[in-house]
């Protein structure tokens, strides 16, 4: 008998994740091993728990799922992320795919293809939505190839996206510094490094760089 797939889910909707583990628990395949509801309690309990795949959810308190996606990578590369979300922009397709992960599934597809799709990246392939594989390979061949195509978002290091994120939603270099475990000054330097990259000047800055970008939502009913 193959041993279940064990699966970690991520999503700060409570329903949402009660939901896909009533769901995935019909299949004899998988083990729900845990749930995280923010990017920082996911990374904990992978840490933890090193759970085969992870499904992870892009708009989260605290750390999103491509800062937790990060993290987690780099603590552990064996783990699978597959991303799951209702969002199908392109460029989050393309930081997640460059982050690590090995899948990108729409909400709206909580069915057979989300089964499909777990094993998929289980078993160490990709797996793409179909609409969101047709976007990236429409967005990669329409390219161009200057620098003026780049994401300047990608300018920054990891921890310098973190910082970028937190900053952005509001909270206190304080705040920031203690949910990433650092000091504070390394915080504020983290924020000072960042602006001097992006040619940005003030916390209002960085705000509006962050909405524009599609670091931050402004609106956080939905994920």
């Amino acid at each position: 008998m193959n041993r279940k797939i064990r699966i970690l889910i991520a999503d700060d909707h409570t329903l949402v994740r009660a939901g896909l583990a009533a769901f995935l628990k019909i299949s004899d395949d998988f083990e729900i091993v845990g749930e995280a509801a923010d990017g920082v309690e996911v990374i904990e309990t992978a840490r933890k728990l090193k759970p085969d795949v992870i499904l992870m959810d892009i708009a989260m308190p605290k750390l999103g799922g491509l800062e937790a996606t990060l993290e987690i990578k780099k603590m552990n590369p064996d783990i699978k992320i597959l991303v799951l979300t209702q969002y199908e922009d392109t460029l989050y397709v393309r930081r997640f795919l460059k982050a690590g992960v090995s899948g990108y599934i729409l909400k709206k597809a909580v069915t057979t293809d989300l089964i499909t799709a777990i094993h998929a990246v289980a078993a160490g392939g990709m797996y793409l939505y179909p609409s969101v594989a047709s976007s990236v390979v429409e967005g990669y061949l329409g390219e161009k190839k200057d620098a003026s195509s780049e994401d300047p978002y990608e300018t920054l290091t990891n921890r310098e996206k973190e910082v970028l994120k937190l900053i952005a939603e509001g909270l206190t270099h304080k705040e920031t510094a203690d949910i990433l475990k650092i000091s504070v000054r390394t915080a504020v330097a983290h924020q000072e490094n960042i602006c001097a990259k992006l040619g940005l000047h003030s916390r209002f800055d960085l705000v509006k760089f962050a909405i524009k970008h599609d670091i931050i939502k402004v609106d956080r009913s939905e994920t």
